[in-house]
This record gives structure tokens, sequence and C-alpha cells, in this order.
């Protein structure tokens, strides 16, 4: 009587959720099935034939390939959340595959699509993850949607550096330059990728990071982007994230490679790097330059995967000084710290008849270079208005750069004493009144 009231109530709960639970006295024990050519990936009950001893190990699921007609036997889980699950899995025949495969199992196809599109799209990149195989099987009513792809054998880039720690910046040059080539595909196909985090790029042998997860990348029709409706709010811009700006664009895959890189040099994946914390990065004053580019002003930031290669592997130009006849119609601005108060040289520069802008863009003409500030967010060499001004000088616009003692003989004003006119002499006074 215990019993039949335990099973009731677990049948009232159950009801619930939808969930039936038999009640009433156990059925006789059926006779046993034969194993399913294909048992589900969630399954966790022992399959077994006729005449098996109770003891045998449980078998392994498989999936089926029907593309391929190569069945994986699924190992252990690896992976799982809203995207699905990952399998370690060993493909059978292998034929030209290695020894041991991913497969990845949903139940979206959406994902499964462009994962499987974009994969197609770059299989001949190197540094892409590569998918072998992809294929759907049925799941009672509802379908499966699977990819047999690479595996990688260090993991994720966040798991990597958590056991690893901080990368040299000759190692965070070198991969993230070859993981942009295949974002430079993607960008030059006016494609974005969307989802550049540190969840998203995997360690494959010998240490070598490969861009994958193409869930949510597509393409643009246009260069003002697409409609920002799926990001990972944990590496997308503050901009975007705050719904200021709703539209994705290549820049914006571009901040998270600045991301990316700061990563790397950390060696911490917790917190994303503001571009006022750049200073702090242990790395050259260069990249430091190249990051908080990626990070700062939209408008500023590398338009796409190229300009980034070429800047990761070029370092820019030494700005030299030169020299201008005079200062009447110019557009000027100042930068450093200069010998006497800034709101002196301003005055003085607006009667030579300048124009004074505080911050460089495309109309300057001249910048006048005082005192660097060592704290400035790349060396010496790397403030704000500086970094401007080599960006602009990329696109073609031309800046003279003069050093401040040019620009005070430039202004007529030579001599430190600041006596005021028509003040006589105190000598001239005192011979004036003897007389």
């Amino acid at each position: 009587m215990s019993n039949q009231r335990t099973l009731k109530q677990g049948t009232a709960k159950d009801a619930g959720s939808r969930t039936a639970v038999p009640i009433g006295p156990p059925a006789a024990p059926a006779a046993p099935a034969a194993p399913a050519p294909r048992t589900p990936p969630a399954a966790e009950a022992v399959v077994t034939g006729a005449g098996a001893q109770p003891s045998a190990p449980a078998a392994a699921p498989t999936v089926y390939s029907s593309e391929t007609e190569r069945s994986y036997r699924l190992e252990r889980l690896i992976g799982k959340g809203g995207f699905g699950e990952i399998y370690v899995a060993t493909p059978t025949p292998r034929g030209s595959l290695p020894p041991q495969v991913c497969v990845k199992i949903s139940h979206w196809m959406t994902g499964w699509l462009r994962e499987a599109y974009f994969a197609q799209l770059l299989f001949r990149e190197p540094r892409a993850l590569r998918v072998y195989d992809r294929f759907v099987e049925a799941d009672g009513p509802r379908m499966r949607y699977c990819l047999a792809m690479e595996y990688a054998e260090h993991g994720d880039l966040g798991a990597w550096l958590a056991a690893k720690g901080g990368q040299s910046e000759r190692f965070a040059r070198r991969e993230i330059a070859a993981i942009l080539v295949t974002l430079d595909a993607l960008h030059r196909g006016q494609a974005l990728h969307r989802d550049l985090t540190p969840f998203n790029v995997f360690v494959c042998e010998d240490e070598r990071l490969k861009l994958g997860d193409f869930g949510i990348a597509t393409h643009q029709l246009s260069q003002f982007g697409v409609t920002a409706d799926a990001f990972n709010p944990f590496g997308a811009p503050n901009e975007i994230a705050w719904g200021k700006i709703r539209k994705w664009q290549q820049r914006d895959d571009i901040y998270q490679v600045g991301q990316l890189i700061a990563m790397l040099l950390r060696g911490d994946v917790t917190s994303p790097m503001r571009s006022r914390d750049v200073r702090q990065l242990p790395c050259s004053d260069h990249l430091k330059e190249v990051i908080h580019r990626c990070l700062g002003a939209r408008a500023k930031r590398y338009q796409a995967a190229g300009e980034l290669i070429a800047a990761l592997r070029h370092a820019p130009k030494e700005l030299a000084t030169g020299r201008v006849r005079s200062l009447a119609g110019r557009r000027l601005s100042f930068t450093g710290f200069l010998s006497r108060p800034r709101r002196e040289a301003i005055r003085a520069a607006r009667r030579a008849g300048a124009q004074v802008q505080s911050s460089p863009g495309p109309s300057t003409d001249v910048l006048v270079r005082g005192r660097p500030n060592v704290l400035q967010v790349a060396g010496k060499a790397g403030g704000l208005k500086l970094m401007e001004i080599r960006r602009l000088a990329a696109k073609g616009h031309h800046i003279t750069i003069i050093g401040e003692s040019q620009f005070w003989k430039l202004v007529d004003v030579t001599a430190p004493s600041r006596r005021k006119r028509g003040r006589p002499r105190r000598g001239k006074t005192a011979a004036s009144r003897r007389a």
C-alpha cells in the first residue's frame, strides 16, 4: 500500500510537467530488444544485445552521416550550451580524417547552416577550424543537425590562457596576424564574424590559433553593416552593447580582435581591456598604439582586417619635423608640454593669423610639438594627437610638424621679458627728474 501511495504522489507531481508515470504493479520484463543502429548521444542506459552479460560496459552512442556514409562514435562530452553539445568522437571508417574529431550537435538549423556555409567558404584557409562533414539525423519528431569538425587539442583560447598565462608580444603578433588572414577573407567577401571572443578562437596542434564558430556570421549588403541583432555582449563594443549604434560593421570585428591581442598579452580573459589602460600592457609602444586604435573611437579604428594586418607587420614612419615660413592662414594644433602656458601660445598663434584647433583633423596644416609626456597611451611618441597625425598621414593628409622654438620665432615672441609696453625704465625716470 505504501508503494502505491508513493507512485501516486509521483504521478501527481509529474503531471504538472506533462510527463506520464505508470501506476500499478510493475509489468513483466519484456524480451531484450535488438540494439539500435544509432543511439542518441544523450542516452545514458546501457545498450546490450540478446544474451549479453549484465556487467557488459555501456556502448558509446554514435551518429551516422548519410552524406559520407561514416559513423562517429561519441567518446565524451566536452562542451554544452545554447548552441547544443560538442563531443570528442572517433570516425569509422576513418579514411583521410584524423583519429579524433569533434562532433557538434544542435537542434537549431540556422546556426548549423551558417557554420556549414562559412566552413565551405573558408576551407582553403589554414587558420579556419576545419569542418569535415555536415549531416542531419532524425531524433524522434525533431532533427539533429551535426558537424564533424577539427579537434582543438588545447581547447579554446580562454581555457589555454588560464593554464599557460600571458604570452610574448612576438607570439601575439604572429598568431593574431595569422587568424586575421582568415578574417580578411570574410571581410573581402563582405561578411562579418560578430563573435570574435576567446571562446571561439581555438588552440590546435603546435599551439597554433584557429578561428571557428561562425554560427552568427553573416554577409552585409553594403559597407554600412548589418543590424546588430545577434552578438555576444561580452566582446561587443560599448556603443553597440548599450544600444547607441544599431549597425555592426567590419570595424566592430576589429574591436574584438584588439581585445584578443590584449588578452593574449595579459593572460586574462575575464574582463575586457579599456582603451585608457592600454599603456599598462607589457608590449612595445607600437603594439600599444595598434591596440588603442582597435579599441578607441569607432570612426578612427582600422576599417577592416587587411588594414590591421598591415599595421601589425609594419611600424609607422617617424614623424619628422618640418619648417613653415608663416602661420598666417594656417590651421594649427598643439601637443605636449610647452615652456610657456598654453593659453599664451594660443593667443600668440591667433595674433600671427593662425586658426587654433583643439585637436588635429583633416583640415589641420601645422602641429606644434612640445616636450612629450612619458605617460601617454603609447609612450613618448604615442600621444592621442600624434597617433591621429599618423592616421591622417596614412590617408594622404599633409601636416607639417614644427618644434616649439620655431613656433615662438614665427609669432615674434623672442624675449622672455614680460615688461609692459609704454612703461619707462627707472634709470630714465631718475635722469628726467634730475633734469
